[in-house]
């Protein structure tokens, strides 16, 4: 049995095609001006790669900022829930989730089934999310891939004090002009960012095993500092963008099953 889950996020559209609620078969990514723009292109890609159709697709759940916007769809799920099943279901011993995404930033708390049981999030302001760090990329003229390459060259890294992104970018312009190291910003961006969040974990409450998910988490310079924060390793997997993908998937099997 097939089924197909999608994350309509505010910048990025993943999908995820699972079989039998264990395996993926199929996934993309598709970054664009809005999340909901990258659908069309997201189902194409994961149609492809499995050689199924729609036809073959045995349930739909799609998830995420734009998942009303999807009329596909057998069911619309809370990002919350699916980024929950998404990490249990590749890290069975995680017990707090931390998501950092395009617009946002949240903090989920498990029970060892993997069931959410708190949470906490910060969707208010762009500081701590992908947003911030696309903004501080393009003022130092960097792709947002290079971040984490720049931040393990730093050798003291920068203070940004500001809590608000648009303080922070001049902030940043300011050390900048004033000779400060590229790399040394980028430490201290990553480390903002982290700050942001961590607040919101301790808020949350703290359990081993951490597992970072959403696009920020492929950051390496956010994860260490991340970990430097909380003072406890952060859990990894490469597929972590595609966590809100996978648990909806993986609901959509749980519903037909």
């Amino acid at each position: 049995m097939y089924t197909l889950g999608i994350d309509i996020g505010s910048t990025t559209s993943k999908a995820v095609i699972l079989e039998d609620g264990e395996k993926i078969i199929a996934s993309s990514i598709v970054i664009a001006t809005v999340g909901t723009d990258g659908v069309p292109q997201a189902l194409e890609d994961v149609m492809r790669e499995s050689g199924l159709t729609q036809e073959d697709i045995a349930c739909t759940v799609s998830t995420g900022y734009g998942r009303q916007t999807y009329e596909g769809a057998d069911y619309q799920v809370s990002e919350l829930t699916c980024h929950a099943l998404g990490v249990h279901h590749v890290c069975p011993a995680a017990r707090t989730v931390i998501d950092i995404g395009g617009q946002d930033a949240k903090v989920l708390c498990l029970n060892e089934q993997g069931r959410m049981i708190n949470f906490v999030m910060n969707d208010k302001c762009a500081a701590g999310t992908g947003r911030f760090l696309d903004v501080m990329a393009n003022i130092l003229k960097l792709d947002i891939s290079e971040l984490e390459v720049e931040a393990a060259k730093a050798k003291k890294p920068a203070s940004i004090s500001s809590t608000c992104t648009v303080f922070a970018e001049s902030e940043v312009i300011s050390q900048l002009a004033n000779g400060t190291d590229i790399p040394d910003l980028v430490a201290g961006i990553c480390q903002s960012v982290a700050s942001r969040v961590a607040s919101l974990a301790k808020r949350a409450g703290v359990n081993r095993e951490v597992c970072m998910s959403g696009g920020v988490a492929r950051n390496a310079g956010v994860r260490e500092a991340m970990e430097k924060e909380l003072g406890v390793p952060i859990v990894y997997d490469e597929r972590a963008q595609l966590m809100g993908a996978l648990g909806a998937a993986l609901y959509a099997y749980n519903k037909v099953k």
